[in-house]
C-alpha cells in the first residue's frame, strides 16, 4: 500500500531525485496516453498526480492555447516540476487532488499512473466531477495485474515473504486500479467508461551503462526499495545480488527492458449542469 504520506515524505522524495530515470522507465506507454490524450477536446487541463511534469509540460506544447495545470500531492515532485518548466501556460501547484478546488472548471482532467492512490477513490472521483466543467472528458493510464508485469512480479520474487497478511485488494498503490470492475465501481460521478489494454516495455535501464542504471532505479523506485532500506543487512546483501541477476537477465541491446501492461482509461463527467 501507497498512501499519501509516503508521496508526501520518502517515496515523493525518490522520484523527484529519479525523474529521469522514471520517465526513461515509461518511455514505451507516454507516447500512447499522449495519443489519446491528444483525441480529446480540452482548454482547462488538469494533470492530476502530475509527478515531475513530462506529461504536463506535452500537454502544455501541443495545446498553447490551453491553460494547464499539474497537481500532485508530494511538494518535491512539484519543486522539481516547477524547475523543469519553462512554458506560459503551464503551472504546477501542491495539493490533493480529492479536496483541490481550482479557479476555472477543467474540461479534461488527465493522469500517468497518478490516480492509484487515493485512499477513497469514489469520492475523489466524484468531486473531481463535481468541479468540473459540464461534460468534462477524463484520460488516465494505471497498471493492470501485477502478474502481467514483469518488473514487479519477478522483483517481488525476489525479496523475503511477508508474515503479515496480504494486501487488501484495491488497497492505493500501483495495482490498485488493475481490475476494471473495480475502477468502474470507483469512478463515481463519471460514465461511459472504456478500457484500452497497452502492452509496453517498462525501460529500468538505458544508455551504455543500462544495468548500473537499472539497478539505481530500482534502488530508489518499486517493490525492491523498501526492502533494500529496511532489511538486515545479511538480507539485503542477498536481495541485491539477486536483483542484479534479474536485471542482467533482461539486458538487450543498450536497455533493460521488462514487459509491463497498462490500461488506458476514458470517462465523460455525469455533471451536466457543471
Amino acid at each position: 500500500m501507497t498512501g499519501a504520506s509516503e508521496w508526501q515524505g520518502t517515496v515523493g522524495r525518490s522520484w523527484a531525485e529519479e525523474w529521469r530515470r522514471t520517465d526513461v522507465s515509461f518511455s514505451g506507454l507516454t507516447p500512447r496516453l499522449l495519443q489519446a490524450i491528444g483525441a480529446e477536446a480540452g482548454e482547462t487541463v488538469v494533470d492530476i498526480g502530475c509527478g515531475a511534469g513530462e506529461v504536463s509540460m506535452a500537454v502544455a506544447r501541443a495545446r498553447p492555447a490551453a491553460t494547464v495545470t499539474g497537481v500532485d500531492i508530494s511538494a518535491d515532485l512539484v519543486e522539481t516540476a516547477r524547475g523543469r518548466n519553462d512554458l506560459p501556460n503551464l503551472s504546477f501547484e501542491v495539493a490533493d487532488a480529492s479536496q483541490w478546488r481550482p479557479a476555472t472548471k477543467p474540461d479534461l482532467y488527465v493522469s500517468r499512473h497518478g490516480v492509484m492512490f487515493f485512499p477513497d477513490p469514489p469520492a475523489a472521483f466524484a468531486h473531481l466531477a463535481a468541479i468540473a466543467a459540464p461534460r468534462a472528458r477524463m484520460v488516465f493510464s494505471c497498471f493492470r495485474k501485477a502478474a502481467e508485469n514483469d518488473w514487479a512480479a519477478a522483483i517481488a520474487g525476489l525479496l523475503p515473504r511477508s508474515d503479515g497478511p496480504p494486501p487488501t485488494p484495491g488497497a492505493p498503490g500501483p495495482f490498485a486500479f488493475a481490475l476494471p470492475d473495480h475502477v468502474r465501481r470507483c469512478l463515481k460521478g463519471w460514465r461511459d467508461v472504456e478500457f484500452t489494454p497497452v502492452d509496453f516495455r517498462y525501460i529500468a535501464g538505458r544508455g551504455p551503462d543500462a544495468v548500473g542504471e537499472a539497478m539505481a532505479l530500482f534502488r530508489r523506485i518499486g517493490p525492491a526499495a523498501a526492502a533494500l532500506r529496511t532489511l538486515p543487512e545479511t538480507e539485503r546483501d542477498g536481495v541485491a545480488r539477486r536483483l542484479r541477476e534479474l536485471v542482467e537477465s533482461r539486458v538487450d541491446g543498450d536497455e533493460v527492458a521488462f514487459p509491463a501492461a497498462a490500461w488506458l482509461v476514458s470517462a465523460t463527467s455525469d455533471h451536466n449542469d457543471g
